[in-house]
């Protein structure tokens, strides 16, 4: 398939659009509500109507104000219409064709969309994930394209690198560092592997962008592929992500009908072939040496590093890994260039940055914003504040592995170092708001069961060390506990940390520390007061 080819494909999509769309939501948020069956009466209203030949009804991903669902956004007027049902489908058709939008929709103008900045998600709620015209038809694979015909694989490896962009799974390693390791390796095999492992309690962000633009995911893995020398990827995405997994495995197939996986390339001498590994839902598979693992056949256990996956990955061949959002990048990256993507976000934090939106707010979603927007921007403005008349008392980022940040701190930037020295993480995205009526004690015990669970076992300070953190947490929360028993808890959350073999164990104790940093006195208020002291006298 050469370029020609491409851009008649492009302008065939585009010649096929109709005046009027109505473009309804089939993410897992708004599928779960009943979406598919709105799309049914909706295309049977527009039948009805006698409109066929004006709107287009279509089944994109998500349209991200989760809390509303299911969503029906009209174009070209950009209406958006919440928690549609069935029996209202009629009336929205009559809406459109008087050319009003009634009263409580939301608008492209409030401050939930406003103030968003789109890469990752320019295309969810616009393309229709389950066909790859539709993705091409908004500039797909032209980046993949552009890699091919134009750019040598250093001088994509030094795109990334001069981006800035850094992996957005957590631990915000420089992508192009990674990419170069990978790329300079000795060996004939080389693997690219996306982490799809999205295990965080609350964060549906990598699900969305599946769900919503599979071929995003597939054009950044085919670059990277270009880039290190690799002629094998996978995609490791858990089981209970079913609609992701589907939609995924029909857009490989697609790709590889066009040409676009595969042998051959753009009728190139590049060859890359994905293939889709299904998880269990083991958190700690979220870790890149236990996912490699798993892709092998073997339990999901973590390894010690040295050596990394970039020289000792999957069969012992060098490896690249990156997550689901850091490969959606890249093919905006390399269609816009370097320097578009440097100017955004901040010194050291660079681009934009996806979070799931959950908790005790207004407006629960997902939202991508600019780096080192502040925390009160994202859980104020957008996300409208604490419901009921409460105040909004912390934030929790980064998962069980992150901290919670309090409420006279919302002013902070998000991004890597800012949060970091507050106790958190980005982590993958998700941000969790807490308001007044939380226990944050409560809030700590939680994420440490979490951990508990999801222990693999395979060293003591993890296997051991949650446990009786747990059970710390619990003594204090009943109210049995003293003074020395938290000095305890802080002992075992320095010893958890340090000598935990991978990162779950590592970043366990952080949601302790942090609520220990910010609010031991709500723990302080649970202690057994201190057996008086016998008078000598």
């Amino acid at each position: 398939m050469d370029l020609n080819d491409l851009l008649q494909t492009k302008a065939r999509e585009l010649a096929a659009r109709k005046p009027y769309t109505l473009r309804c939501c089939l993410a897992a948020s708004c599928h779960s509500s009943g979406a598919p069956a709105v799309k049914k009466q909706l295309e049977q209203a527009v039948a009805a109507a006698g409109l066929a030949d004006q709107i287009e009804v279509r089944g994109v991903g998500c349209l991200r104000l989760c809390c509303q669902g299911p969503l029906v956004q009209a174009d070209p007027s950009g209406v958006l219409f919440e928690k549609v049902t069935p029996e209202t489908a009629a009336e929205l058709i009559a809406e459109i064709q008087k050319g009003a939008a009634a009263a409580g929709l939301a608008s492209a103008s409030a401050p939930f969309f406003a103030q968003q900045k789109t890469i990752v998600l320019a295309n969810s709620g616009v393309v229709d994930p389950e066909r790859i015209e539709s993705y091409i038809a908004a500039d797909g694979y032209q980046a993949l394209l552009k890699a091919l015909t134009e750019l040598e694989p250093p001088e994509i490896v030094d795109t990334i690198v001069r981006s800035g962009l850094r992996g957005r799974g957590g631990a915000g390693f420089p992508t192009g560092l990674k990419w170069g390791t990978v790329a300079k390796a000795p060996g004939e095999r080389k693997f690219v592997v996306c982490n799809a492992d999205e295990g965080d309690p609350g964060a549906f962000m990598d699900r969305s962008v599946l769900e919503s633009d599979p071929h995003r995911v597939l054009e950044g893995m085919a670059i990277a592929a270009l880039a290190v020398g690799a002629t094998q990827g996978y995609v490791y995405v858990r089981a209970e992500y079913p609609l992701a997994i589907a939609r995924l495995q029909t857009a490989i197939k697609q790709a590889r009908q066009l040409g676009l996986l595969g042998a051959g390339i753009f009728e190139s001498p590049f060859s890359f072939n994905i293939e889709v590994r299904i998880g269990a839902g083991a958190f700690v598979c979220g870790e890149e040496t236990a996912l490699m693992a798993s892709i092998e056949g073997k339990r999901g256990q973590p390894r010690p590093r040295p050596p990394f996956p970039a020289e000792r990955g999957l069969w012992n061949c060098p490896t690249l890994i990156n997550n689901v959002e850091t490969f959606a990048n890249v093919a905006p990256i390399v269609r816009h260039g370097a320097e578009w993507f440097a100017g955004i976000g901040t010194e050291k934090s660079k681009g934009t940055k996806v979070f799931a939106l959950a908790g005790k707010i207004r407006h629960t979603g997902l939202i991508e914003v600019p780096m080192g927007t502040p925390l009160r921007t994202i859980v104020e403005d957008m996300g409208g504040g604490a419901p009921d008349g409460h105040t909004i008392k912390a934030v929790q980022t980064g998962g069980p592995s992150g901290g919670c940040i309090p409420q006279p701190h919302l002013d902070t930037p998000v991004d890597y170092e800012s949060l970091g020295q507050l106790g958190s993480i980005m982590g993958s995205g998700g941000m969790i708001v807490m308001d007044d009526t939380t226990n944050m004690v409560d809030v700590a015990r939680y994420f440490m069961e979490f951990c508990v669970d999801e222990s693999c076992g395979k060293c003591i300070p993890c296997r051991a060390g949650t446990v009786q953190m747990h059970q710390l947490l619990t003594k204090i929360i009943e109210r049995r506990a003293t003074a020395a028993d938290l000095a305890q808890l802080e002992e075992l959350c320095d010893m958890v940390k340090n000598t935990s073999l991978c990162g779950l164990g590592q970043t366990a104790p952080n949601p302790v520390l942090s609520t220990l940093r910010f609010f031991r006195h709500e723990y302080e208020a649970l202690l057994q007061p201190e057996p008086a002291t016998a008078s000598p006298h």
